[in-house]
C-alpha cells in the first residue's frame, strides 16, 4: 500500500491515542536510559580523556541548556567543524535536546563551501575544533562579504585539544570565541530537556556533494534517526555495551546514526582523531573493540599495513561495516582472512546514512572464498527499518526483472527516507516523483533479490569514502586558461578505490609539447581551490568523444579511464 493511501480502513475499536499510549519516537530517550542503566559504563574514550554515560549525559544537559540560554532552540541551526572527538559525539544530543538542529560539517571542505553551507542553513553557532579555527574563520570572512549589511555572525564555539597547537587556541579566544568547556559550564547539569512534540520535527541537517552554487542540504527527523539507530544494531547484531571505534566520521550522514545506535546499546565509543592502521589495531588490542565502519579505502589500508603496524592474529573477531564504492573482493577476501566479519551496506545521505545490507546467508559458508566476497561485494536488500526498496525501469517505474542483467534505478520509501532539500522545491520534486525517493544510481535485482549497483547516473566519484561531483570539478578546470574542454570520470585507485581523472583538451595556441609540466599545472591549480581529495590525480590530454549533438561520451570515457589501469599507490 502506498504511503498516500488515505486512512479508510476500520478497526475494531474506536480507542483514541492518548498521552499515555503515544509519544513522538526520537533517539534521545536512549541517552538518557543509558545514564540509568549504566552510568558508570565507560560512553566515550578519547585519549587521556573518559567520559561514563553519566558524565555525557550531564554534559549533553549542559550544552542544551547553554545554548537555550543564548536563545537558542526550535527553529536554530548548530553547525559543527570536527573530527570524532567527544564533543562532536555530544552535540548529536544535545543540540536536538535543545530543540536545534544539527549540521555536522565536513572537515575536508574549503573554506567558500563551508561559507555556503553556514549560509543556506543560517547558522545561528558554529562549534568548531580548534584544528580547523583558521578554515571556519575564513569561511565567515567570506560569508560576511557576501551577505553585507546583512551579515550576522554565529556564536563561535571553539573546542580545545591537547594534542593541537595551543596558539591556535589562544588566537580563537583573542577572537572572541567561547571555549567549549566554559560554554558547558554556563549550562544547568539538571536542565528538565524535552523531547519533540511531534516526531517529524528535524534533527539534523547535512549537505551533499553538488555544484559549488547549490550543494543540496538533506533534512532529517527524529522518527527516521530512532529507527535507523535501532534498525543499525538489528541489522548488524550487535550487542548490549558493544565497543565501537570510531574510524567513520560523525560527519558523515551523524555517523550513519550510530551516534545514536551507542546510546541505545550503552555501549562506548573509542574516538580517533586521525585514522591509520597502527590506530585501529592498536584500539582493537587496548580496547577490545567489537565494532567499526569504514570505506573501502580504510579497508584498503587495513589489510596492507606493514607488519610492525599490525596486531595479528586478531585477538577476537572484529565486525567492520563498509560501504560506499563496492569493496574489491580481494580486500574483502584478505579482511576475512585477518579474522575481520565484514558487512557491506549501501545508501545515501537522504536514507540516514546505510539502508540496505548484504545479509550473509548460512548456505554461503560452505563456498569458495572467491565466490564469498563476489556475492558479499552486492549492495543487497532493504535494512529492518526501511519499507521499500527497488530496482525500476524510470520510464514506467515498473520493477524490473530479477535476472541480475537488467538495469534499473534504485528507489527507496519508508521512514527512514529524507524530509527533503531544506528551501529547494525543484530538488525535491524530482528526487521524490512518482512516490519514490530516486538514488539516481543504477543497479540490477539478482534472482535471490539482491541488488548490485552497475554505475552511477550522476557521475559522482566515490574516492575513500567521499563523494565528488565529477560537474563540479569539471567547471573548475574550465577556469583553467590552457582548457578548451574538460570532463572527468572515476578511474581505479589502489589506494583511494577511486580518483578523478580529467580528460582535457587544451586551447589551440597552447603549447602542447610537455604535457606532463602541464598536468602538473593543472593538478597545482585545482590544488589551490578544490578540496584535495577532489583534485584530478590523472590527466590525459586530447580531442574529448562527442555525441551528434555534442554532448561529450563519458561512457567512453570511462572505457579509457578502465583500460589505463589503477593509479597505483606511490611507493615514496
Amino acid at each position: 500500500m502506498g504511503a498516500d493511501t488515505k486512512n479508510t480502513e476500520k478497526d475494531i475499536d474506536e480507542l483514541p491515542k492518548n498521552s499515555a499510549n503515544y509519544t513522538a519516537l526520537t533517539p534521545l530517550g536512549f541517552l538518557e536510559r543509558a545514564a540509568l542503566v549504566h552510568p558508570h559504563r565507560p560512553s566515550i574514550i578519547h585519549g587521556s580523556l573518559q567520559y561514563t554515560w553519566r558524565d555525557t549525559y550531564t554534559r549533553c544537559r549542559r550544552l542544551a541548556s547553554a545554548l537555550n540560554n543564548r536563545s537558542v532552540g526550535a527553529g536554530s541551526t548548530v553547525a559543527v567543524i570536527a573530527p570524532n572527538i567527544p564533543a562532536l559525539y555530544e552535540a548529536h544530543f544535545g543540540v536536538p535536546m535543545a530543540g536545534a538542529v544539527i549540521n555536522a560539517i565536513n572537515i575536508r571542505l574549503n573554506a567558500s563551501t563551508i561559507s555556503f553551507l553556514l549560509g543556506h542553513s543560517s547558522s545561528a553557532v558554529l562549534m568548531v575544533d580548534q584544528e580547523f579555527f583558521m578554515l571556519a574563520e575564513e569561511a565567515l570572512k567570506i560569508l560576511a562579504k557576501e551577505s553585507k549589511s546583512n551579515y550576522n555572525p554565529p556564536i563561535m564555539i571553539v573546542i580545545a585539544d591537547e594534542s593541537c597547537d595551543p596558539k591556535v587556541l589562544q588566537y580563537a579566544l583573542g577572537r572572541g570565541a567561547i571555549e567549549y568547556e566554559k560554554f558547558l559550564e554556563s549550562g544547568d547539569p539538571e536542565y528538565l530537556w524535552k523531547p519533540p512534540h511531534d516526531e517529524w520535527h528535524s534533527i539534523a541537517l547535512g549537505y551533499t556533494s553538488g555544484t559549488t552554487a547549490s550543494p543540496k542540504g538533506v533534512v532529517l527527523h527524529h522518527r527516521g534517526a530512532y529507527l535507523m539507530a535501532l534498525s543499525n544494531a538489528v541489522v548488524w547484531g550487535m550487542n548490549e555495551g558493544a565497543i565501537y571505534l570510531w574510524t567513520l566520521p560523525m560527519f558523515h550522514c551523524n555517523g550513519w546514526c550510530f551516534t545514536w545506535t551507542l546510546a541505545a546499546l550503552c555501549g562506548t565509543s573509542i574516538c580517533l582523531r586521525q585514522v591509520t592502521a597502527k590506530a585501529v589495531y592498536s584500539a582493537i588490542a587496548n580496547y577490545g573493540v567489537t565494532h567499526f565502519c569504514a570505506a573501502p579505502v580504510v579497508l584498503n589500508t587495513i589489510v596492507n599495513a606493514p607488519q610492525n603496524e599490525t596486531i595479528l592474529p586478531l585477538p577476537h573477531i572484529v565486525h567492520v561495516m563498509t560501504a560506499g564504492a563496492s569493496p574489491p573482493s580481494s580486500v574483502l577476501m584478505a579482511m576475512t582472512r585477518y579474522g575481520f566479519r565484514v558487512t557491506h551496506t549501501y545508501g545515501l545521505s537522504e536514507t540516514y546514512g546505510p539502508s540496505t545490507v548484504c545479509a550473509w546467508k548460512p548456505e554461503w559458508d560452505t563456498l569458495p572464498p572467491e565466490n564469498q566476497a563476489r556475492l558479499n561485494a552486492r549492495q543487497g536488500v532493504r535494512y529492518v527499518g526501511l519499507e521499500g526498496l527497488e530496482v525500476v525501469n524510470t520510464q514506467d517505474m515498473k520493477p524490473v526483472p530479477a535476472d541480475g542483467s537488467t538495469i534499473g534505478e534504485i528507489v527507496f520509501r519508508g521512514n527512514i527516507v529524507m524530509k527533503g532539500y531544506l528551501r529547494n522545491p525543484k530538488a525535491n520534486a524530482e528526487a521524490f516523483a512518482n512516490g519514490w525517493y530516486h538514488s539516481g544510481d543504477l543497479a540490477v535485482k539478482h534472482p535471490d533479490g539482491y541488488i548490485e549497483i552497475k554505475d552511477r547516473s550522476k557521475d559522482i566519484i566515490i574516492s575513500g569514502g567521499e563523494n565528488i561531483s565529477s560537474v563540479e570539478v569539471e567547471n573548475f578546470l574550465y577556469q583553467h586558461p590552457a582548457i578548451l574542454e574538460a570532463a572527468v570520470v572515476a578511474r581505479s585507485d589502489e589506494q583511494w578505490g577511486e580518483s578523478p581523472c580529467a580528460f582535457v583538451n587544451l586551447k589551440d595556441n597552447v603549447n602542447k609539447s610537455d604535457e606532463p609540466r602541464m598536468a602538473e599545472d593543472i593538478m597545482q591549480f585545482c590544488r589551490a581551490k578544490l578540496p584535495r581529495y577532489w583534485v584530478p590525480k590523472s590527466v590525459v590530454f586530447g580531442p574529448l568523444p562527442k555525441t551528434a549533438t555534442g554532448k561529450v561520451q563519458k561512457h567512453l570515457l570511462r572505457d579509457k579511464a578502465k583500460a589505463m589501469g589503477p593509479l597505483m599507490k606511490s611507493k615514496l
